[in-house]
């Protein structure tokens, strides 16, 4: 895999294409992003990454400071920015109802998970699978920055799809397609490389 990295190390998704820069998720840059086991720029802990290269693929713990009183539920959307492909690839999408918490503004380890999910996390499609999928990047490829973006959404996040369609739409459909106010946005990005 190491050649494959290395025939591909220049080769990267466009930060442009990141759910950050999308139109439609635009807001304030209110929410402070922060976690125990990850520092902003700092390496991502190998318990966070997949399995197949020996981690635990267990989601990091994530706090954020209070969104605005209006805030209905929060996006939150993974993302790999340095993948060898156009577009950044999704490792986890869900939405947060805040009021549904165990703790107000955090998730602790493992929260993000297919299997089970914290209490008021409702896990959707990504771009590799359902739920949390840890930094797995190409060996060789160089350091892969992993972005942990929050977005406060002020009203019922339905999207143009249509509420029976939203766990099934493919992640950047489904984020173009969000209609609703983002009145807060935060993240925390971390670093992996192998």
């Amino acid at each position: 895999m190491t050649v494959l990295g290395t025939l591909f190390r220049n080769r990267r998704a466009r930060d442009s294409q990141s759910a950050w820069n999308f139109a439609n998720l635009q807001g304030p840059p209110l929410l402070t992003v922060t976690s125990s086991g990850i520092e902003e720029g700092g390496v991502i802990a190998l318990e966070h990454t997949r399995k197949r290269i020996g981690g635990k693929n267990l989601s990091p713990d994530l706090t954020w400071s209070p969104p605005p009183p209006e805030t209905t539920e929060l996006l939150l959307v993974v993302e790999d920015l340095d993948g060898p492909i156009a577009t950044p690839a999704v490792h986890c999408l869900v939405l947060i109802d805040p009021s549904q918490l165990d703790s107000p503004q955090h998730l602790p380890p493992g929260a993000l998970s297919a299997r089970e999910p914290a209490r008021g996390v409702r896990i959707l499609r990504s771009t590799i699978s359902r739920g949390y999928q840890g930094p797995d990047p190409l060996k060789g490829h160089g350091p892969h920055r992993y972005s942990f973006q929050f977005f406060a959404l002020a009203g019922e996040p339905i999207s143009t799809l249509g509420e029976s369609k939203i766990d099934r739409a493919r992640p950047r459909t489904l984020l173009a397609s969000i209609n609703v106010p983002v009145v807060s946005r935060g993240r925390l990005t971390g670093i992996y490389e192998r």
